[in-house]
């Protein structure tokens, strides 16, 4: 058996978490279609991953590029299309979601979900084994993806910490479809037979070469993933490749003695080497350690897949094709005449340091230069734990969680006045009035050393 079948891309874990390389300064702006792209998050195996930003709403994404000759070369289109296929399929609030695929003359381009926790492997490589509570919660959700591919036909085939993500409320997002399976590669006999999975976590039916199901082996790769988050370290694990596969094949392993009774026999259930023996997905939906302050989620939607976009992904049909567009950054903020200065009419008061009654909307002039504000907003903003988004002159800061009335999004925009002065002006664009109330102060004490005042 090969320990590693190579994989497509669209849905990795590289291509969706934004903890990666820092941005590289250049002067050109790139758009695809109605995105922007900005700094490479990482690399797959086909192609760099970039963070996008849709110009018409401000939201932010994650576009994987792949190179249609590179693709083509190596005779993958089918794979692609059937992992793409297979994520349009789902959509599930614990699994990386794909927006869109387009394509242009010789790139193909996947819209994904951006996620900005990171790997839960790295947590687990920081901070070791988690508390029996949160890797039962992280267990939870991990069911909860996993069950709702099943029922729309997907396998999954690959589970393991690497391929879990977080984002930024510690929600756990399941990615990296590339070596899934629909029952259409069935063969006669009902079951699987292609060899793929990672060492550590395939299962024992995988090992033996006579076929397998798609449920049972996912569901084995959720035991070993929930023994790693309560131990630490892997239930089967040997740098020698056969004495490895000779383990699992016998599901030779030690559970430790910190675990509780409920989830030893859990764990016992699933980690069976005999698939027809092995606990199945709706008993341990029921089983009591698993229950314990379980919220089934109830946003999942059945849909069916809509792959209209899939079909212009390796034609060369010139009118669906997408372009990409290069131009200069925007090397000055906007300037305002005196008719837009009037407009702002009693916000444009320079006497105070600002506006002492709060409002939705509020203005600050400065004498700093306008790249120096717009770096001072940054490090104010960065504390108060949001994410920020900088284009131009222009910044939008988003709330990592939900509020009263959902995330708290703050826009932001120098304007140029004269040479050396500069109107910012700070909005709420979406979220709870007295969030933004408490977000304002915080944020306009950090700025007290750039803000004009005069006299």
């Amino acid at each position: 058996m090969r320990s590693k079948i190579r994989k497509a891309v669209p849905g990795s874990a590289k291509a969706a978490t934004g903890s990666t390389s820092p941005n590289n300064s250049t002067n050109m702006r790139i758009r695809v279609g109605k995105y922007e792209l900005g700094r490479t998050l990482g690399s797959g195996n086909y192609g760099k991953v970039k963070h996008a930003v849709d110009l018409e709403t401000g939201e932010e994404f994650a576009i994987e590029i792949l190179e249609k000759e590179r693709i083509r070369r190596e005779n993958m289109n089918d794979q692609i299309k059937r992992t793409v296929s297979t994520m349009k399929l789902v959509k599930h609030p614990n699994i990386i979601e794909l927006f869109e695929v387009m394509a242009s003359k010789s790139k193909v381009y996947f819209v994904l979900e951006y996620v900005t926790g990171g790997a839960l492997f790295s947590k687990i490589a920081r901070d070791g084994k988690l508390s029996e509570g949160d890797a039962r919660s992280y267990f939870q959700q991990l069911i909860d993806a996993v069950a709702y591919c099943h029922s729309r036909g997907v396998y999954h085939r690959d589970l393991k910490p690497e391929n879990l993500l977080l984002d930024s409320c510690g929600t756990l997002k399941v990615s990296d479809f590339g070596l899934s399976a629909v029952p259409q590669q069935l063969r006669a006999d009902g079951l699987f037979h292609t060899t793929c999975g990672t060492p550590n976590y395939v299962a024992p039916e995988i090992i033996a070469d006579k076929g397998y199901d798609g449920a049972k082996v996912d569901i084995w790769s959720c035991g070993v993933i929930l023994f790693v988050l309560m131990a630490g370290y892997l239930p089967f694990n040997n740098p020698n490749l056969m004495i490895l596969y000779k383990k699992i094949y016998k599901a030779e392993y030690t559970i430790p003695e910190w675990f509780s009774p409920g989830a030893r026999n859990l764990i016992s259930r699933i980690l069976t080497a005999n698939p027809k023996n092995r606990i199945g997905m709706a008993d341990i939906l029921q089983e009591p350690w698993f229950m314990e302050g379980y919220k089934p989620e109830e946003r999942a939607v059945t849909q069916k897949a809509k792959l209209d976009d899939l079909d212009t992904v390796f034609d060369d049909d010139l009118e669906r094709l997408v372009d990409e567009q290069r131009e200069l950054k925007i090397s000055r903020p906007t300037a305002l005449n005196a008719f837009e200065l009037i407009s702002f009419n009693q916000g444009l008061n320079l006497s105070s340091l600002f506006e002492k009654e709060m409002k939705l909307e509020s203005r600050f002039a400065s004498k700093c230069s306008a790249s120096e504000i717009i770096s001072k907003m940054e490090d104010a903003a960065t504390p108060l734990g949001f994410n920020i988004q900088k284009r131009g002159y222009k910044m939008n800061l988003q709330g990592t969680c939900d509020g009263t009335k959902g995330q708290l999004t703050i826009a932001i925009e120098v304007f140029e006045v004269t040479a050396s002065l500069f109107l910012v002006e700070v909005w709420k664009s979406e979220g709870d009035a007295l969030e933004y109330f408490k977000f304002y102060e915080k944020f306009s004490t950090g700025l007290k050393d750039i803000v004009w005042k005069i006299g």
